[in-house]
């Protein structure tokens, strides 16, 4: 999708050459569907990541958003679902039953894809290593409190996973040794994974990670039209950390992060240049 939040602006202002969807005048040669979903599925959009990688000669970082699973999930997308049972509060609504075993169909199929797209990797003689996640559950869960499950509802699974060639050529798999990350901890992850050597930026990065707790929003009391922005702590294990608690070193460190990232998005940008790079 071109069209939501300034994606073309936004990408640009980020770096990247090419910004590939339907309507922009990059082809999209794959383009196969699922069902009775009108979106192009996860398999078009690993075919077609897959094309940029053989064609890449030299090194090459592509940011993927899928819309296969997007919403909504009403409309009875997909054949099989049936084999799914919802339980659990989702078992009391007859709709909500439905859309989640929607979900979970679109889930299944994204697993079936996302195997043949490692497989497929693993003979690219060229070292690649991908992070997968998901940005937050669906919205289909209207009787489970937010306050309660705030954070439960927005943990989704994640890995980082280097093919062959690289694991050749040093890269390690970490994803085990970490239960919970926040998404900001990606890059320094890796980073770490493929052994590479990194800026001053990504050195803080990678403090941030191993050093601090878990780094996220309170997303506790968020409403449609009222975000908090509240910083939290939490433990691997999902348990929220007082600041207060934080050693002196700890507190000092988050503050130089609070600073520097004032500094790059909204501040005078004085470690632009060799800070970042």
């Amino acid at each position: 999708m071109g069209v939501y939040y300034s994606r073309p602006e936004v990408y640009a202002k980020f770096g990247f050459d090419r910004f590939m969807y339907l309507g922009s005048k990059y082809s999209i040669k794959h383009q196969k569907k699922i069902d009775r979903s009108p979106y192009l599925s996860d398999e078009t959009a690993f075919a077609n990541t897959l094309d940029q990688i053989k064609q890449a000669k030299k090194g090459l970082f592509i940011n993927l958003v899928t819309m296969q699973n997007h919403f909504p999930y009403y409309n009875n997308y997909y054949d099989g679902s049936e084999r799914f049972t919802p339980t659990g509060s989702a078992a009391k609504d007859e709709g909500v039953q439905n859309m989640v075993k929607d979900f979970s169909m679109g889930l299944y199929h994204s697993d079936q894809v996302i195997q043949k797209f490692i497989e497929q990797i693993e003979h690219i003689k060229k070292p690649i290593t991908f992070v997968f996640y998901g940005d937050h559950l669906p919205g289909i869960y209207p009787t489970v409190d937010m306050k309660q499950n705030g954070l439960a509802l927005h943990k989704t699974d994640y890995f980082i996973y280097s093919n062959a060639y690289a694991r050749q050529h040093g890269a390690k798999n970490l994803t085990k040794a970490t239960k919970l990350v926040s998404p900001t901890a990606f890059p320094a992850l890796v980073s770490a994974q493929v052994n590479a050597k990194v800026s001053p930026y990504y050195a803080l990065l990678t403090d941030v990670w191993q050093k601090l707790p878990v780094l996220t929003l309170d997303i506790t009391e968020n409403t449609i039209n009222n975000y908090n922005t509240n910083m939290q702590l939490l433990t691997q294990d999902g348990e929220a950390v007082a600041k207060n608690n934080l050693t002196k070193e700890q507190r000092q460190l988050l503050e130089d992060y609070k600073l520097v990232q004032y500094d790059l998005t909204a501040g005078e940008q004085y470690l632009k240049g060799t800070f970042i790079k």
